[in-house]
């Protein structure tokens, strides 16, 4: 199985009414956050020049060998990914799903919702939760999480 498998339509309306009701997730450009995860969390402020490389490394950490995950980017395809699999980028030198919200709504979430990286693209932040994913990040540290805006 490779990587980057574009959900079916079925899984593609489960998982974000999932999304939808687990986080409320209202998007819009005014009220932010626009999406309540649960505690522990952390949201982070940009600069992300390591954001992709670190990400990848936690990851890894936290899923086993042939376990995939979400990356879903709101109105367009979601996907299963397996981090410890080839991850070829675009023309743009980015994810098919990038890490850094850059105009949409991308979250990269645990495929039982335990932990997940939730990307704001006006408010232009990342959005991490669970304890597990938190203190591998804290070992693992981009340099844009170094700069807290929240936390809960």
């Amino acid at each position: 199985m490779g990587n980057w498998i574009e959900l079916s339509t079925l899984e593609y309306k489960e998982v974000w009414d999932r999304v939808y009701d687990a986080f409320k997730f209202e998007p819009g450009m005014a009220d932010f956050p626009s999406f309540e995860v649960p505690n522990p969390f952390i949201t982070y402020d940009e600069i992300y020049y390591d954001l992709e490389e670190k990400s990848l490394l936690v990851f890894q950490e936290l899923t086993q060998k042939n376990e995939y995950m979400y990356a879903l980017d709101w109105q367009h395809p979601g996907y299963w990914i397996n981090p410890r699999l080839e991850f070829p980028k675009s023309e743009f030198d980015e994810w098919k799903v990038p890490i850094f919200p850059n105009g949409d709504y991308y979250f990269f979430i645990h495929k039982n919702f335990e932990w997940g990286l939730l990307g704001h693209p006006w408010e232009r932040t990342i959005t991490i939760f669970g304890k597990e994913l938190i203190k591998v990040f804290e070992k693992h540290q981009p340099k844009m999480f170094q700069k807290i805006l929240r936390q809960g």
